[in-house]
């Protein structure tokens, strides 16, 4: 029986990318800081009050690491991939402004990572039954775009430490998502897309954004890329309801 990883790449990619603010002020900025210091003291230490209490909550919405969260066919997810999964959606879901430890998000939360990973599943195993593999050097080629994101060593270590995961994890989730990708491509074919169906998405683009949306021609190609890829998702979806019929699964949490 496989270990699953499901969402890390994209959640370490982040870390990657992030930029890092810059520490260095100016004397004349340090010096207004110090006038400031003890007016601002009091609301710095209720910010972090409330940081640390909205801390505890997120983390009381974890489960066990060894705890067996879902069961897609003879395939356990436990709750190592389920936190992994969690804390994205909780970032998520604060940067929209909402509350993820409120009842009603938390339920939301919950539901969405279990669908998201029992989908990721049920069309990994179908690839699998298909016989679509990841060839060494597609994992090798994919491990070194990915690791090459990171400033150095040491960065692309921390990542790797912050998300509980060993390098040989990291080259089983590549390799997975080569399979689901593979699977995607050769299994699923969609329409090609129609000039008026790209000017239709672009003049809804242009109402939207102004005189600040780009010109056509210069969006005309990822506009075209990008209502491709809704449409596969569209035919995904499907393939997966229909999937789910056959599929036994049990959720445990």
């Amino acid at each position: 029986m496989r270990k699953i990883m499901y969402g890390l790449i994209a959640a370490v990619f982040a870390i990657a990318l992030t930029a890092c603010g810059g520490n260095e002020e100016s004397k004349e900025g340090k010096d207004s800081n110090k006038q400031n210091a003890g007016e601002k003291t009091e609301q710095t230490e209720d910010q972090a009050k409330q940081m640390e209490e909205m801390k505890k909550k997120l983390e009381k919405q974890k489960v066990e690491e060894d705890k067996v969260v879902v069961l897609v066919n003879d395939t356990e997810i436990k709750g190592t991939e389920y936190n992994r999964f969690l804390e994205q959606y909780q970032m998520q879901y604060q940067q929209m402004g909402q509350d993820p430890t409120s009842k009603e998000t938390a339920k939301k939360m919950k539901d969405q990572i279990i669908n998201s990973m029992v989908d990721y599943e049920i069309v990994l195993q179908e690839a699998e039954k298909k016989g679509y593999e990841a060839s060494e050097e597609k994992i090798d080629k994919q491990f070194e775009d990915f690791k090459g994101q990171f400033k150095d060593e040491k960065k692309y270590q921390e990542a790797l430490k912050q998300y509980d995961l060993t390098e040989k994890e990291l080259k089983q989730e590549i390799a997975e998502s080569i399979q689901y990708t593979t699977f995607v491509e050769k299994e699923i074919s969609v329409d090609e897309v129609s000039e008026k169906q790209i000017k239709d998405y672009y003049n809804k683009m242009k109402e939207a954004q102004g005189d600040k949306a780009p010109k056509y021609e210069e969006v005309k190609d990822h506009i075209k890329t990008q209502l491709e890829n809704q449409e596969k998702q569209k035919k995904v979806t499907e393939i997966v309801k229909e999937l789910k019929k056959d599929a036994d699964i049990t959720v445990k949490i």
